[in-house]
């Protein structure tokens, strides 16, 4: 991901067209370090293709990804015509919770005697 950010910032920067010592340059600046064979891999992955088509391809491609969340919401909405009453599972109900407050005169003595 870093490589492929610092080739992305290279590009906001102004560079048409990054190389690997721009990347490198870019990843040293803060202290970075990639590895020679993943920045060539992205280098040979995205010449000659416009940057915006290969990220618009990205989002229609992590569109149809599920993001998690749980299962829960699916299946009340999964189950059609039911009422969603029936479909939520019980919550549990709260149990009040006296809390003892303690004073000075439950020591026996007082400070200011």
């Amino acid at each position: 991901m870093k490589v492929i950010a610092a080739y992305m910032l290279a590009l906001l920067g102004g560079n048409t067209a990054p190389t690997a010592d721009d990347i490198k340059k870019i990843l040293g600046s803060v202290g970075a370090e990639a590895e020679d064979d993943r920045i060539e891999f992205l280098l040979t992955q995205v010449k000659g293709k416009d940057i915006t088509e290969l990220v618009a391809s990205g989002r229609e491609k992590l569109a149809s990804v599920p993001s998690g969340g749980g299962g829960a919401p699916m299946a009340v909405a999964a189950s059609g015509g039911g009422s969603a009453a029936a479909a939520a599972p019980e919550t549990k109900k709260e149990e009040k919770v006296e809390e003892k407050v303690e004073s000075d005169e439950d020591m026996g003595f007082s400070l200011f005697d």
